[in-house]
């Protein structure tokens, strides 16, 4: 092969080079993002660039406004949410399935960014479809957990919704001590879910529109400015 500008080796190493740095600061931006947005999520984007010690034009070259970084915010924690959902589908017992997923997604802490964001963009058909998916994964788990005897009859999957949405809102200015207490309720929410658990719960499971309503108010996607 004839070498020629185009296609030298160097130019190769500099592109490679290049793009892992990119790759580098995108995630730099959005772990800023998060951090940021569960605090204030009235916070202009420049408080992101701020945080994350990058200029405002770096951050406006991967997202065109504040409301495009909420999206790839969330349906980076949807994904993952997703990926727990099917990694705990591989767990032959059901009880075990259910609870060890709970665990993941609240180690995770995937559903910070549902309570604190839930209507502040509007969402997309692609993550419209990746929350059907979850919430079908869901329904599989619960299903699986009430098979094996253990879960009791009257816990449904929108449960697992508020369950998740409790241990998220349990936050601390000490991280490591915001981990031990979500584990802490977490375990202590399985002790009640657990079949014969105690006393007949009050009220039934929370109905779709009771917890869909948070996300009626996302608004068309904006401009540049994206409301920041």
């Amino acid at each position: 092969m004839v070498i020629t500008e185009r296609n030298h080796p160097f130019r190769y190493s500099r592109a490679m080079g290049r793009k892992r740095e990119a790759e580098r600061n995108d995630g730099v931006i959005l772990a800023a993002a998060r951090d940021v947005f569960i605090e204030d999520p009235k916070a202009p984007i420049a408080a992101v660039a701020e945080r994350a010690g990058v200029g405002i034009s770096a951050l406006y070259r991967r997202y065109k406004n504040k409301e495009d970084l909420l999206r790839t915010l969330c349906h980076d924690g949807l994904r993952q949410f997703t990926a727990e959902a099917e990694a705990a589908r591989e767990q032959a017992d059901g009880w075990e399935a259910l609870a060890g997923f709970l665990r993941a997604v609240v180690d995770a802490d995937v559903h910070s960014l549902t309570v604190h964001l839930a209507g502040t963009f509007a969402s997309t058909p692609e993550m419209i479809a990746e929350a059907v998916r979850a919430g079908t994964l869901v329904e599989e788990l619960v299903r699986g957990a009430h098979a094996s005897g253990r879960l009791r009859p009257e816990i449904g999957a929108s449960d697992i919704t508020l369950v998740l949405e409790g241990c998220a809102a349990i936050r601390l200015p000490d991280r490591e001590r915001t981990v031990q207490l979500r584990r802490r309720y977490l375990a202590i929410n399985l002790g009640g879910m657990r079949a014969g658990a105690g006393d007949e719960l009050p009220g039934p499971a929370p109905r779709p529109d009771e917890l869909n309503w948070r996300w009626a108010g996302s608004r068309q996607p904006a401009g540049r400015d994206g409301g920041a």
